[in-house]
């Protein structure tokens, strides 16, 4: 019997979009927490849930003896992870939350069944915590920084942060042979004819997006060495084979010195694995820099645009301008390098002007792909606090998202759909050829007749 069970949520089986696109990853957050732990001689046993059913890991958490139970938390995944609290807590289980989504709801989370919150990064916290809960048990977890829990009283007790960890080299690797990675690759292989593997070379982003979450590493920015990273990647070629590789970074691009310096030694290595990755536009506005990345096998680079209005990209405080995104998207096809990029409705204050200019923005760059969301707000982000009272629930809060708040004053979902359908067409109408542009035209001007319609349907409701 293990010392803690590990496990994360996510069920593939669950998430009829994901099957149909099948690019899952492993856990590497969990992964990483399994390998600092072995090092520290606990023994760790890992349920990768992605594919896995709740039946099997129920039937798990239903092996005697229970023990200690680790659950990984994200935004998409809390009504999974709830439904397993409550089954793990029957068959008697202390259970560990950690991730951003319990990191920004910790009095929910343990009102819910969980023993103990882990914020922040949880490797530390948890060599911790697990002798403390053996020894004290739930209750008495006074002092353990990064960790939250209900005293003897009943209440809530949140320890202070814990500091992060400076040197991430001395983290040993994603323990990967917990679970079977080579399922993930060979899924990719078969779905795509490209088996991929994910690795990350640093931790948190500096950058202050007002609607993005920095619950776990907070504003820091802290790389690995070059060679630690080459080092993992090796061993990843040669263990798995793949034909790609995912770098799972926030802003892979945001050291100049750091990406050529890498660039050498994948070099100096004879190692030469094609790769995808994501950036912001004003960390590649060096020619350099994209130079670089197509050497080293970038095929392709994600930017977040969000926006083609100037002004709700100052109004998000992305730090970046359209013009910069322009040239990165320019420069980057100039060395064989595609662009995906994402872009954001529904930002506080857009208009139909505001989503024209992001439609032009599309058509002048012509990205390889565009993905689009509906800005939602996240907890204790700028954004959430700026709407206050604005932000509305639509289901109660075990069964919901904070993907499916509502935001009082703002256009209906239907708008963002045509939203959608007005950019898909302009997109086309702007690669269509000769016998296809006429269609492509009049399909553009239907969509955003309906769009501006339901502005004014927007505007007369409120």
């Amino acid at each position: 019997m293990a010392d803690i069970l590990l496990t994360h949520g996510y069920f593939l089986q669950d998430d009829p979009k994901e099957r149909e696109i099948m690019k899952p990853y492993p856990p590497l957050g969990l992964l990483y927490v399994a390998a600092f732990l072995r090092r520290a001689g606990v023994s760790v046993e890992v349920f990768d849930s992605t594919f896995g059913s709740h039946e099997a890991l129920e039937a798990r958490l239903a092996a005697p003896p229970a023990n200690v139970l680790g659950i990984y938390t994200n935004l998409i995944t809390r009504a999974s992870v709830l439904r397993i609290i409550e089954r793990a807590k029957v068959q008697g289980w202390t259970i560990v939350a950690g991730g951003p989504e319990s990191a920004n709801y910790p009095a929910e989370y343990l009102a819910r069944g969980a023993d103990v919150v882990v914020f922040g990064e949880g490797e530390e916290t948890m060599v911790e915590l697990l002798p403390a809960l053996a020894k004290a048990g739930k209750h008495r977890l006074h002092g353990i920084a990064g960790a939250a829990f209900v005293d003897e009283s009943g209440q809530v007790v949140t320890n202070p942060d814990r500091t992060q960890i400076n040197d991430l080299d001395s983290l040993p690797w994603p323990d990967r042979e917990l679970i079977d990675v080579q399922r993930y690759v060979d899924v990719w292989r078969a779905h795509h004819d490209v088996g991929s593997v994910n690795l990350i070379t640093a931790r948190g982003c500096p950058y202050r997006c007002r609607w993005c979450s920095h619950a776990v590493f907070g504003y820091s920015h802290r790389r690995r060495s070059v060679v630690d990273v080459a080092d993992e990647l090796q061993f990843l070629v040669e263990r798995y084979r793949p034909d790609a590789a995912w770098y799972a970074d926030d802003v892979f691009t945001i050291h100049h010195r750091w990406l050529y310096d890498y660039a050498d030694e994948l070099k100096r290595r004879d190692l030469h694995i094609p790769f995808e990755t994501i950036s912001r536009a004003d960390r590649m506005l060096k020619e350099e820099v994209l130079e670089t990345l197509g050497e080293m096998g970038c095929w392709r680079i994600w930017i977040g645009a969000e926006s083609g209005s100037q002004r709700i990209l100052d109004a998000m405080e992305r730090g970046v301008t359209v013009e910069q995104v322009l040239y990165v998207v320019r420069t980057a096809k100039r060395y064989g390098i595609q662009v995906g990029m994402f872009l954001m409705w529904g930002y506080d204050g857009e208009t139909v002007d505001d989503i024209e200019a992001t439609i032009d923005m599309v058509k002048r760059a012509d990205p390889d792909v565009f993905l689009t969301t509906v800005a939602y707000p996240i907890k204790d982000t700028p954004f959430f606090d700026h709407l206050g009272d604005r932000v509305v629930a639509t289901k109660e809060w075990g069964h919901s998202t904070d993907r499916e708040y509502e935001i009082h004053g703002r256009p209906s979902r239907e708008f963002y759909r045509e939203a959608d359908r007005w950019l898909r067409h302009e997109a086309a109408f702007t690669r269509a050829g000769d016998r296809d542009s006429k269609r492509a035209r009049k399909d553009a001007e239907r969509a955003r007749a309906t769009l501006q319609a339901l502005a004014v349907r927007s505007d007369r409701d409120r």
